[in-house]
């Protein structure tokens, strides 16, 4: 088993708990509402507006071994940038306020996946960041491009989606070159930092996602945290 395949099973359940929250699958029936759209627009802008800042900043701490990692980093930075004004425009076209929403405090979850991201690369292991990586882009991959369709028509919306549409499809070819950079990684501790913070993330963006739905809908328990052996993230 590739590293990669490894880093899918073990975060299975982790996934599959943030895929349950309701709010997703009430947008990809069409049952979400303008307010909570918006709301979930300024949660992403918040976590997207890190995101070339959060690369660059692992690729200064990466060890010159992980150059191909770094090399990587170069590529993402050069198509990540500006994403979050693509959000902001969303959010102006579905009737929001472009400087509230860019002045905004952000929700607890969205700020604890920023810090996390930061505090794991400064203190940690600077390739951990790839399980935020992981996170992110399967999850755009999986449900951003449908979800944009179903809201699209129940909203009766056409130019509030470019956020959705554009990492729907872009993160498709992502996660196959991401799929390439993680079965190159063979030191243990490496392996072991990715799919703890994979696991990390998904819960915090998990939360984030049901913290947009009625307390009263959001009634499963998270799966628990385990903690991640070198033995265990190796590759099978």
């Amino acid at each position: 088993m590739s590293f990669h395949e490894t880093l899918q099973q073990q975060t299975a359940a982790e996934r599959e708990w943030l895929l349950a929250a309701p709010v997703i699958a009430d947008a990809l029936a069409g049952r979400v509402s303008l307010a909570q759209y918006r709301a979930f627009l300024g949660e992403a802008f918040h976590h997207v507006r890190h995101t070339v800042p959060l690369l660059m900043a692992c690729g200064a701490r990466l060890p010159a071994h992980h150059e191909v990692l770094r090399r990587a980093i170069v590529e993402y930075v050069d198509e990540e940038f500006g994403h979050e004004e693509w959000i902001l425009d969303d959010i102006v076209a579905c009737g929001g306020d472009r400087v509230a929403a860019r002045q905004a405090t952000p929700g607890l979850d969205a700020e604890l996946m920023v810090a996390y991201a930061y505090d794991w690369i400064a203190r940690r292991n600077p390739v951990g960041f790839f399980g935020m990586v992981h996170v992110l882009e399967g999850t755009s991959a999986a449900i951003a491009t449908a979800a944009a369709d179903s809201l699209s028509r129940s909203l009766g919306l056409t130019s509030a989606f470019s956020y959705l549409r554009s990492h729907g499809s872009l993160d498709l070819e992502h996660v196959r070159m991401f799929g390439l950079l993680m079965d190159g990684l063979v030191d243990p501790d490496d392996q072991a930092a990715v799919v703890h913070m994979a696991r990390v993330m998904y819960r915090l963006y998990g939360n984030l996602f049901r913290a947009l739905t009625p307390p009263a809908a959001t009634d499963r328990v998270p799966p628990p945290l385990a903690a991640v052996s070198h033995a265990s993230a190796v590759a099978a």
